[in-house]
């Protein structure tokens, strides 16, 4: 959920970076995304409907945790995030000058940075991390079908949009479009569940906003 503030971060580095300044009205409408992100999430209920109401009403109340998040949490998990986010943010406005203020090719660009994740990935599963272990064990086939090759072709047919969007919108208008991925991953996980996950009405209000 935290995130999401990475589309914040962006705008702030792609000030820090480029000098390029947001409108007011851009600065109203990523409130509003982020808004829109945190209520899709489910940070922000909305309290609509009886049965939220009532499960509301039966859960008790942890007056020893009433003053906030925990130390532990705030050291291992909000921090990191929040750090994590800016790195994202900055690296969206490092590639977005890159691709506007010289003559990069996008999918040059996008190969290079797929180069440098498949040695940082091949170094962790040589370090004795717990998939390399399995490779190891096992052959990297186990468990493949034709179906594993969706998300592989998905991912990689993104990276390479994800660099025409950086080149010809920006990375802020990057962070929009992710939003949209979010709600719209919503309706399709819902669409193609057993019945068991449906549509809440902050997914609903998150996706109008």
């Amino acid at each position: 959920i935290l995130n999401q503030t990475k589309t914040l971060s962006a705008a702030l580095c792609c000030y820090l970076v480029m000098g390029k300044r947001q409108s007011q009205l851009q600065v109203v409408s990523l409130l509003i995304l982020l808004f829109s992100a945190l209520v899709l999430e489910g940070l922000v209920p909305l309290g609509i409907g009886k049965a939220k109401k009532e499960e509301s009403s039966e859960i008790p109340q942890d007056t020893n945790n009433a003053s906030g998040i925990d130390r532990a949490d705030l050291v291992s998990g909000v921090i990191p995030i929040l750090v994590a986010s800016f790195i994202s943010g900055l690296a969206g406005a490092l590639t977005q000058k890159t691709l506007q203020g010289t003559s990069t090719n996008p999918y040059v660009f996008s190969m290079d940075l797929s180069l440098f994740s498949i040695l940082i990935m091949f170094t962790s599963l040589l370090l004795g991390s717990p998939d390399g272990k399995r490779l190891r064990e096992n052959k990297i086939s186990v468990g493949w079908s034709w179906k594993t090759w969706i998300p592989v072709v998905a991912n990689g047919a993104g990276g390479l949009l994800v660099g025409l969007v950086t080149k010809y919108a920006g990375a802020v208008k990057k962070g929009f479009a992710l939003i949209f991925g979010l709600a719209l991953s919503g309706i399709l996980q819902t669409q193609f569940s057993d019945g068991d996950e449906t549509i809440t009405w902050e997914q609903i209000a998150g996706g109008i906003l």
